[in-house]
């Protein structure tokens, strides 16, 4: 078996924590590592992004270029404070709405994509049918689907805008999860089999084990992908307290740093939604995360 595979099979099969386990480092010398790891990874986009912010303001302001079409970011920030939550751009209502349909959509396709996976993984001949099938439907161009989406469901009906987000959303997690159940260590299996270990026992102590790590990369990418789809939805119809249709209303009433400010909350939020999808990785697979850091 490969020293890879070790962690994972002793995490899967409880074993390891015996006398071995006081001879690692202790667990708070192990966080405050990750932590230190963390803002080293960090901490060159957060200043990269300060520095772009603070030339891009500098810029405008000693140069007087003209911020029409690129408002700097003091105005978007006044407009973001004076749309915050009324007038005819409210943007945290807009915002909340399309959070929920990219919710929606994300549960849709996240169930959608594991129970291919699983069936996938489980039949050799389920695979060959399903997997060239979610390679087509991956390939079509998603504003292919809007004008479909909305007709058959409703302009206004929020699901329209769900299901979009639920076709982006299906072929990562199906990729990734099925790859993550079929791609087993041999010497894992073999070890499992000299036990007389059932299918289903081998399925729940490492397969699914070893399938946890793609599954949240997969939800890493799906997060993001849930909020494009609904804003794409959203930019062919439906209620105008969304955030695809505010940002096309107010493009269409020349009301740039309202726009622009919109964009950026949809940036925020999807930046928010990923950091919980990270958070929750954490919390339910910490052993993947002390892997990839003694890796």
């Amino acid at each position: 078996m490969s020293a890879s595979a070790g962690p994972t099979l002793g995490a899967t099969l409880g074993v390891g924590g015996g006398l071995g386990g006081g001879l690692g480092p202790r667990p708070g010398r192990l966080s405050r590592a990750r932590t230190v790891r963390s803002v080293r990874y960090y901490l060159p986009a957060v200043v990269v992004f300060i520095v772009a912010i603070v030339g891009w303001e500098l810029i405008f302001a000693v140069l007087r270029f003209e911020s029409f079409l690129l408002p700097k970011p003091s105005a978007i920030v006044a407009a973001l404070q004076a749309n915050w939550s009324g007038g005819r751009f409210p943007l945290l209502p807009s915002a909340i709405a399309t959070f929920q349909e990219a919710i929606l959509g994300l549960s849709i396709g996240t169930g959608a994509g594991v129970v291919v996976a699983f069936v996938s993984a489980r039949w050799l001949t389920a695979r060959g049918i399903l997997l060239p099938l979610a390679v087509a439907a991956n390939a079509v161009p998603i504003i292919a689907f809007a004008p479909l989406l909305n007709n058959w469901f409703g302009l206004l009906n929020p699901l329209s805008k769900a299901l979009m987000a639920a076709v982006l959303v299906f072929f990562p997690v199906m990729a990734n999860v099925t790859r993550g159940l079929v791609q087993v260590e041999p010497g894992a299996l073999e070890l499992m089999r000299s036990y007389a270990a059932s299918d289903w026992t081998i399925l729940r102590k490492v397969r699914i084990p070893n399938a946890l790590p793609y599954f949240f990369t997969a939800m890493k990418i799906a997060t993001t992908l849930s909020l494009i789809g609904a804003i794409v939805g959203e930019y062919f119809g439906g209620a105008n307290s969304v955030l695809g249709r505010l940002i096309v209303n107010s493009a269409s009433a020349l009301k740039f740093d309202i726009t622009w400010a919109a964009i950026l909350f949809g940036a925020a939020t999807g930046i928010a939604f990923y950091l919980g999808v990270v958070v929750i990785e954490r919390l339910a697979i910490p052993w993947a995360a002390a892997m990839r850091a003694d890796s």
